[in-house]
């Protein structure tokens, strides 16, 4: 009778023992896995109980936070100054489609979430923590130079400071009021979300940094860096080795130039940029090979998947397994190129900044409630990826494109400034309205404030026969040069 009490009693004990593991691991596992799942509304009532930090520009929030009415258990909701203008900036915090960019990002910090808002005493009572700020290094009137200047074309805008990498504009068109997708009433924000959803020129993309397009003749820039460094050509008033038009290898193709007329055959580096002479740069791409052109695109950030100024950008892509013919086209920036502005602005710094490149960054510190930095993004972090002498020459060679060149609209009283200009094929045969291109740097005379921009137009009203990068994007460039040189 004893062995068989000593049994059940071992039994129920082994039991007891199960029942305690099990609701152990409910408690401490399932229960996190509970409580972190997306779809637990606790979360979002959490996030929203308070009012939330703000994204700063120029010393002013742009976001903030509103009571909600109507009963919601969604205490607050966010709210946006000049969303449009910002959209670029900040992405979106919706109470039902989630965050993106820097309000994704920073989202921890935002609500009071983040373990380093926390003191020891609030970690463990679990009151609520005062949220934080995230400060951007934008300048207002650069951003909003580049939003103007845009208007209703679909294209974007980038300007970046060489010295430091620090971001001052950046600008998507067309744009979009992320208040009206804030909230959680399917009346209005579900009306607006279905909207932007069904709008074909996607205004939730931030066409800055995360669409690559071909980016025609700016990419020139790239493959006479590499003609400099590998030593193909002395320097950019060398005459090079080019026949006009340029037969592409093992094809019936001629590379010829927008004008007849231009002195392109075997023009030197500066007459080509100025000219924009696709002969030269099809064959010197040629002659390179494409390993020492995409080894120079490399070095300035192509093939880089990981290019985050904290929000990732798309990558840019320069191919690799291309024949020769190929290899010519990806000398204008055409075949499997890619860029984005913002790409194509760390290029025009890069030269501008020496040969050096700064990591770009948009945001310079991660503050608590106090103003007290928790995180900060120092200036600076450069590279060097050609030599002084070469990007001297650029410099010089890009001058001579703005001042006699294709790219005069950018000039700018008191300030010496060099840029180039670019128009890529789009789609199938050209078959659609090519894109237009500039990318540029400008130094004021009198007290060195330097900038290097970016500009893609993808679409507006002109013609197509007007479609140019000098008269479309030069003058946006040149807004937000002046601008940042203004301070």
């Amino acid at each position: 009778m004893n062995k068989t009490i000593r049994r059940a009693s071992v039994f129920c004990l082994l039991l007891v023992l199960a029942l305690l593991v099990r609701a152990t691991w409910v408690q401490f596992y399932d229960g996190r896995a509970l409580a972190d799942n997306k779809d637990n509304r606790r979360n979002v009532m959490r996030q929203y109980a308070y009012p939330l930090g703000d994204i700063i520009v120029g010393g002013q929030a742009v976001t903030g936070s509103k009571r909600t009415s109507g009963g919601s258990d969604l205490a607050y909701k966010r709210t946006y100054k000049d969303g449009d203008l910002y959209a670029g900036v900040t992405g979106f915090s919706s109470q039902v489609y989630g965050q993106t960019q820097l309000e994704g990002i920073y989202k921890d910090v935002l609500d009071g979430t983040d373990v380093r808002l926390k003191n020891p005493v609030d970690a463990v009572t679990g009151k609520h923590t005062e949220p934080g700020d995230v400060v951007t290094t934008i300048d207002p009137g650069v951003q909003k130079a580049a939003y103007r200047a845009l208007g209703d074309k679909k294209g974007a805008a980038v300007a970046i400071d060489p010295k430091t990498g620090k971001v001052l504009g950046l600008v998507s068109t067309p744009s979009f009021d992320p208040s009206k997708i804030s909230g959680s009433d399917p009346a209005t924000d579900g009306t607006a979300w279905t909207a932007l959803s069904k709008d074909k020129d996607r205004p939730t993309l931030n066409r800055a940094i995360k669409q690559a397009l071909p980016p025609g003749s700016t990419f020139k820039l790239v493959v006479a860096a590499a003609a400099l460094e590998d030593g193909l050509y002395g320097s950019v008033d060398t005459k090079t080795d080019s026949p006009n038009p340029y037969r592409l290898p093992g094809t019936a193709t001629d590379l010829r130039n927008e004008s007849a007329s231009a002195p392109c055959e075997n023009a030197t580096i500066r007459t080509a940029l100025q000219y924009s002479c696709n002969n030269v740069f099809g064959k010197m791409a040629v002659d390179l090979g494409q390993d020492k052109v995409r080894a120079m695109a490399e070095k300035l950030g192509f093939n880089d998947g990981e290019q985050d100024m904290p929000v990732r950008a798309s990558k840019s892509v320069y191919p690799s397994g291309m024949d020769k013919a190929q290899t010519g086209l990806s000398g204008i920036g055409q075949f499997d190129v890619t860029a984005t502005p913002l790409q194509m602005a760390m290029v025009s710094a890069t030269i501008a900044n020496g040969g050096e490149q700064a990591a770009p960054h948009m945001v310079s510190q991660v503050t608590d409630a106090d103003g007290n930095a928790i995180k900060s993004f120092a200036d600076g972090d450069d590279k060097r990826v050609m030599s002084a002498s070469t990007a001297s020459q650029l410099r010089s060679a890009m001058e001579t494109v703005v001042s006699q060149g294709t790219g005069t609209n950018a000039r700018i009283a008191g300030a010496t400034v060099g840029g180039k200009t670019g128009t890529a094929q789009h789609g199938e045969n050209n078959s659609e309205t090519p894109y237009a291109w500039f990318t540029s740097y400008a130094k004021d005379d009198s007290t060195g404030k330097e900038v290097a921009v970016a500009v893609v137009v993808e679409q507006s009203n002109a013609a197509r026969s007007e479609v140019s990068g000098n008269g479309l994007a030069a003058p946006i460039a040149q807004a937000m040069m002046s601008a940042a040189l203004k301070g």
